[in-house]
């Protein structure tokens, strides 16, 4: 990591629920808190608690010194493009987030 630069990921027992424009797109009790320099706390969760079935696959990848490439999923019905993302082979420092969904644009809430 850069110096100054910190990320760090813990399991979290929030409740989240994630809705864009009133469709529950997931409800985990079991997220990931992602924490980095600069960046508002990310709630990665288990796509089991992820409507997969609402979403597609983009083409659009990122890539991230410190967390790796990322990919992309938009809403199925042409809705929202990259909504979500996720670290398919994430570095080692923050490996925990593999598989793990996040949602940008998206309403979260915590009880």
């Amino acid at each position: 990591m850069t110096a100054g630069h910190r990320i760090t990921v813990e399991q979290g027992t929030d409740h989240v629920r994630v809705e864009h424009e009133g469709v529950l797109l997931a409800d985990s009790r079991r997220p990931l808190l992602l924490r980095e320099t600069g960046y508002p706390v990310r709630y990665y969760l288990p796509p089991q608690d992820v409507r997969t079935d609402l979403l597609t696959p983009s083409p659009t990848r990122t890539y991230c010194p410190f967390k790796g490439t990322a990919s992309y999923w938009s809403l199925a019905d042409g809705g929202a493009a990259d909504l979500v993302w996720s670290y398919p082979e994430p570095k080692p420092e923050v490996a925990g987030i593999q598989g793990h969904l996040c949602f940008f644009d998206a309403t979260v809430t915590s009880e």
